[in-house]
């Protein structure tokens, strides 16, 4: 009788930890993810690393974050600054003016590149809208699929794409993640991550980027075309000479 109960009490647990599991919220699957790949050090630590032949540089300053990319042609060095106020660009120690069209393409840009390195991190941003949509097999393996979308408020001039992101269920690391843009045309884009590594605790990763062959594809469906071998690599987004500091 004694073994009954002590069987029928671990069935039990056992039953009360798959339930916890499926009760996770989307929220709380971000925020395992952001503990599991740096959490705190996101906030005051400082990244530079090279991607494309670019130093970008993330740092603190007066309480505020600001993204820098810094490019280097014979004599002049050329250093574009993203901060909450806007965007400025020094040639050498000069600033120079930039129409303001393409002072918002530049910025963009820069923003998207620390973006994507600094995943999961950004993920708890104010405009920031999560879904947990339940989970999906990818590449054989069960993820918590959650998808992000951005109030027009603080969401950046791109706050009409979608994202999604692919969640392992034991870890919590974002192993994949795919969006929809709507400038240049329009398109989307899913990425894998691989190569993953740890500097000074914090996790960076490199990313395969595919597109989908055929035009027109629904975006909450686009894991199952990789499944199925209907994405196209486009390139690979590797960033190297990592560096973490205290700011």
């Amino acid at each position: 009788m004694q073994r009954i109960f002590l069987l029928l009490f671990v069935l039990l647990s056992i039953a009360c930890k798959e339930t916890s599991k499926e009760e996770l919220t989307a929220q709380e699957i971000v925020d395992k993810s952001i503990a599991a790949s740096g959490g705190v050090l996101y906030n005051d630590h400082g990244t530079s690393f090279i991607f494309r032949d670019k130093e970008y540089v993330s740092k603190n300053e007066n309480g505020k974050r600001v993204f820098k990319r810094i490019s280097r042609l014979d004599s002049v060095t050329i250093t574009d600054v993203k901060k909450d106020t806007g965007f400025e660009r020094y040639m050498n120690d000069s600033l120079v003016a930039v129409p303001d069209s393409m002072a918002v393409k530049y910025a963009n840009s820069i923003n998207s590149v620390h973006y994507f390195v600094r995943l999961p991190f950004g993920l708890n941003d104010a405009a920031v809208n999560k879904e947990l949509l339940g989970k999906e097999s990818v590449g054989g393996k069960e993820y918590y699929k959650i998808k992000v979308t951005f109030d027009q408020q603080g969401g950046g001039d791109d706050f009409e794409d979608t994202y999604l992101y692919w969640f392992d269920t034991e870890s919590f690391k974002p192993d994949y993640l795919a969006y929809d843009f709507h400038v240049d045309g329009g398109g989307q884009r899913f990425r894998k991550a691989y190569n993953e590594r740890y500097v000074d605790s914090i996790r960076f990763v490199d990313y395969e980027n595919y597109k989908p062959k055929t035009k027109d594809s629904d975006i909450l469906e686009i894991a199952k075309l990789y499944d199925k071998g209907e994405l196209e690599l486009l390139s690979k987004i590797e960033i190297m000479d990592i560096k973490v500091r205290n700011d």
